[in-house]
């Protein structure tokens, strides 16, 4: 630990800084000689709060200096700031009066880990997805003008988020609209992963390049001392994009219409707040490029940023997870299997969108570097690269987290469905993913891809199953979605699982007059619903469905004439669910049996642990048990 964290850790309580900020515009009134100080004890703060409730660490200890600069530049609530993805946003909470709430940041009740205007008026526009502050800050640049107001607007992107072709759209859109607005360029060098690509390779250039910047200034100082007088110097400033087209490779920026100033230092409070102050004076739209490092001021942070990206709760001293659960993860699971396949099929090739550990994938990737792509911040790109490496007779596995995946739906029915491509999804963190809240639950995609034709999608009930699920999507001629949850396996559902057949579900126990038919991580909860049940003497069939798309409708015609009761278990909302589409089926055949669906409401699911959320959702096996004896009366026997 850096000896910065630990002489403030030990100060902070005394602090006469931090404490002086309880409102947005409070650090207008801190002296500027007091600004090191403060974005250390900033620092301090926050790596004693995340270690407490786990969080997004690393950028924020990058992005202390930026924010602050910002708040010097703006006033809240008037003017409006909006950080791209969002997970950097913690030191803009604190400055604008949610210091307090820190002890509840990412928990049920508690403040967001994400830009949240529900939360406070400072908060312009909610995020959590990359690439779109440009686009959202341009629209409130025009409805400002539109309106004839004042206030300023300002987004802050990241260099890996300035990768996906949204941030593109924006910039091209931008640059021949003139509107008056600020983007923050926060170049670490990193998204969650080291960046990749054509846009890191253009900013390193810009990082190192002070070629042009020191030779503008040598000749302009020297013409002026010269007989040549300053109409050469004017002249000379005139001509200063050809100087600039030789010096630094592209000016991208400055050739779409949008005024160019950097690299400069992103931890010199009162040089971006001079840059900032002349860019927000433009009538045109400006982008500062800051340098800033990821992590700073906690070694562990700063040494490896990509594990302490979002990180659960941790010791200080030490840097470790103080996490006591045993067992494997289904990322784990999934990345073993997949290098595993690939040695004996050198015609499977692994895809991610800058998430390479996330998804599991690194492993893969030193094992073959040949077959791995990591395309950027680009799930659009990714799924149609996906389409064409399996129009050219590849096996691509494009490795995502749901709430990503949604992203790229039309590539998805358009470029691989439309064709019935070939190509595995392995969908990471589908489900309830916890305390990132509602912009990263994996609760829609049941429903979003279940709807597509040719798509084959399934979801294991333990890590054997997944094993078996990714085997048999690599040798499917199909699209195939192998969707799973975040998180530990929990023990085996069945000793050994049947041989999966195309869309056939698996029975594992049989009941009397209720079935229980679950999917993915809720066949687990079925199971202990159907122990709760016994205890109140009913005897409960459990399904494990394995698919959503297609359904075994033949199975489930089967299934009502052995039943009076069925109860389909899905962690995923109701709209467009397996629940939905059975019921609708034995309405239609009019089998004559009950079906009720323990599934999400359509509504989104903020943030909290995923224990806390499900018990609130109605979903827990207790929950669920009580709620089947109130649907099933006593004196119901067995069907026929």
């Amino acid at each position: 630990m850096s000896a910065e964290v630990t002489e403030k850790r030990k100060e902070i309580s005394m602090s006469q800084i931090l404490n002086r900020i309880n409102k947005p515009n409070d650090i207008k009134r801190i002296k500027k000689s007091e600004y090191e100080e403060l974005a250390g004890e900033i620092r301090s703060f926050l790596v004693d709060h995340v270690s407490k409730t786990g969080g997004h660490l690393s950028a924020n200890l990058g992005s202390v200096e930026l924010t602050m600069a910002l708040h010097l530049a703006m006033n809240f609530p008037e003017d409006k700031l909006i950080f791209d993805v969002g997970h950097q946003s913690y030191t803009h909470k604190i400055l604008t009066g949610r210091k307090n709430e820190f002890d509840s940041l990412r928990q049920m009740g508690g403040i967001s880990g994400f830009p949240n205007s529900r939360e406070s008026d400072c908060d312009a526009f909610d995020t959590g997805h990359s690439s779109t502050s440009i686009s959202a800050a341009m629209g409130l640049a025009v409805a400002r003008d539109l309106a004839g107001a004042k206030y300023k607007v300002a987004a802050v992107i990241g260099d890996g988020a300035l990768s996906g072709g949204m941030a593109f759209e924006a910039l091209n859109n931008l640059g021949g609209s003139h509107t008056r607005m600020l983007i923050v360029l926060n170049d670490n060098k990193m998204s969650i992963s080291e960046n990749v690509g054509g846009m890191a390779a253009y900013l390193g250039k810009l990082r190192i390049n002070n070629g042009y910047v020191g030779f503008k200034d040598s000749l302009e100082k020297w013409l002026n001392k010269s007989k040549l007088g300053t109409h050469v110097v004017s002249g000379l400033k005139r001509s200063k994009d050809s100087i600039k087209h030789i010096f630094v490779p592209g000016m991208m920026f400055e050739d779409m219409g949008i005024t160019y100033i950097g690299p400069i230092d992103g931890h010199n409070v009162s040089l971006m707040y001079r840059a900032f102050s002349m860019a927000f004076s433009a009538n045109k739209p400006v982008l500062v490029h800051v340098v800033t490092e990821k992590g700073r001021g906690y070694e562990f942070a700063r040494k490896d940023p990509s594990y302490f990206h979002g990180v659960e709760p941790f010791c200080v001293e030490t840097g470790k997870v103080l996490d006591n659960k045993k067992g494997t993860s289904y990322t784990e699971v999934f990345s073993e299997t997949l290098c595993n396949l690939a040695k004996n099929d050198k015609s499977i090739t692994a895809i991610t969108a800058a998430m390479p550990q996330g998804t599991g994938l690194e492993a893969f990737a030193k094992q073959f570097p040949e077959r791995f792509f990591d395309v950027g911040i680009a799930e659009e790109h990714a799924v149609t690269f996906a389409a064409g490496l399996a129009a050219g007779k590849r096996k691509p596995v494009f490795a995502v987290y749901s709430t990503f995946l949604q992203r790229a739906y039309d590539q998805i029915l358009h470029d691989v469905c439309n064709e019935n491509l070939p190509v595995v999804f392995a969908v990471d963190r589908a489900g309830i993913v916890g305390n990132d809240g509602r912009t990263h639950q994996g609760i829609f995609d049941l429903s979003f891809l279940a709807q597509i034709p040719n798509m084959v999608v399934m979801a294991p009930a333990d890590g054997e199953e997944l094993k078996m699920m990714l085997e048999y999507a690599l040798k499917a001629n199909c699209p195939v979605t192998v969707r799973y949850p975040r998180g530990r396996i929990c023990e085996p559902v069945k000793e050994v699982h049947d041989v999966i057949l195309s869309g056939k579900f698996e029975e594992l126990r049989k009941g009397n007059n209720v079935c229980l038919l679950a999917i993915g991580n809720m066949v687990q909860a079925a199971l202990l619903t159907a122990d709760i049940l016994k205890e109140s003497g009913i005897t409960a069939g459990v399904i494990n469905m394995r698919f959503a798309a297609p359904v075994d409708f033949d199975g489930i015609e089967q299934l009502a004439e052995r039943y009076t009761y069925l109860f389909t278990m899905e962690e995923n909302i109701a709209t467009g669910g397996i629940g939905e589409r059975i019921s609708a089926f034995c309405m239609r055949k009019q089998l004559g049996v009950r079906v009720d669906s323990f599934a999400l409401p359509k509504e989104y699911v903020d943030h909290g642990a995923v224990d806390e959320l499900r018990e609130k959702l109605g979903i827990t096996p207790k929950q669920m048990a009580l709620a089947i004896q109130n649907s099933v009366s006593e004196k119901n026997g067995k069907k026929r």
